[in-house]
């Protein structure tokens, strides 16, 4: 067994730009699980899975206790490193992060997102000044706790289009990656963008490791690792697509009582053996 510290250790050293970290994000501990079984180097939380499982929207709105409880369970599960994305930091201030972080490394997680979107507010984004905030109270917290937490930046410019060209959003995004690299985060998370020269210019204006965001149309692994790119996640794509399948096939059901949606499902025993059973 590997201490809290070596996983962090090793979860650092796993972000290397041309040969990317894959991230098929989790909602639960029987997602983490698989994930391990199929092969992958770490295990990764998604916010929106894990707030729809627990009834919530994503955005801000799951209740802090809970998302924590979650962690700790799949951190609990696995042997793999753990990366939590934790939304804004569930909490309104930078001292509110802090506590956040240091309860997180406590469930057992070694790295975190963090993002710069404002849910409900005047703006897209929170100010940089006030995310650099925010970002090195996780960063203290992560020292206080004796960690070296990978705090994964995450900057919103291209999911919220802010900039009224391409090349404002390049920049935006760009100045605040470098801020927040700044502030102490260890690596920068880019989700909305996929197109090659876009990703390129990225990698080289960024100095630190990149994480894009994939789904069907991205480019492949292999293309995004020829680019520089050194974390590849899915983000909420595997937990909405397990969710089509609830809808089809309950529809489908309903309709003319077949089951065509549930040929690919996984094996009952395989399932209850990954958890013991």
């Amino acid at each position: 067994m590997t201490t809290l510290r070596e996983r962090a250790e090793l979860f650092h050293s796993l972000h290397r730009g041309g040969t990317p970290l894959v991230l098929a994000n989790v909602w639960d501990v029987a997602g983490a699980r698989l994930v391990e079984e199929a092969g992958a180097g770490a295990v990764a939380t998604t916010s929106a899975g894990v707030a729809w499982s627990l009834g919530a929207p994503d955005g801000d709105r799951l209740d802090r206790d809970r998302a924590i409880d979650l962690i700790a369970r799949i951190a609990a599960a696995v042997d793999l490193p753990v990366t939590a994305d934790i939304e804004s930091g569930f909490a309104d201030t930078p001292e509110g992060v802090a506590e956040t972080v240091g309860r997180v490394i406590a469930a057992g997680a070694v790295g975190v997102n963090i993002e710069d979107a404002l849910h409900g507010g005047d703006t897209p984004l929170r100010p940089v000044e006030e995310q650099c905030e925010r970002l090195a109270a996780a960063r203290r917290a992560a020292e206080e706790a004796g960690i070296p937490l990978y705090v994964n930046a995450r900057t919103d410019v291209y999911l919220r289009q802010v900039g009224e060209t391409p090349k404002e959003r390049f920049e935006a995004a760009v100045e605040r990656a470098e801020a927040y690299l700044a502030a102490g985060a260890s690596g920068v998370f880019v989700p909305g963008v996929v197109d090659p020269e876009t990703v390129a210019a990225l990698t080289g204006a960024v100095a630190a490791p990149l994480n894009i965001l994939v789904g069907p149309g991205a480019p492949t692994v292999a293309e995004l690792a020829e680019l520089g790119v050194a974390r590849v996640s899915l983000g909420s794509s595997i937990v909405g697509a397990a969710y089509a399948v609830i809808w089809e096939a309950t529809r489908e059901v309903l309709a003319s009582g077949t089951y065509t949606p549930l040929e690919g499902a996984l094996d009952y025993g395989r399932l209850n053996a990954i958890l013991g059973g």
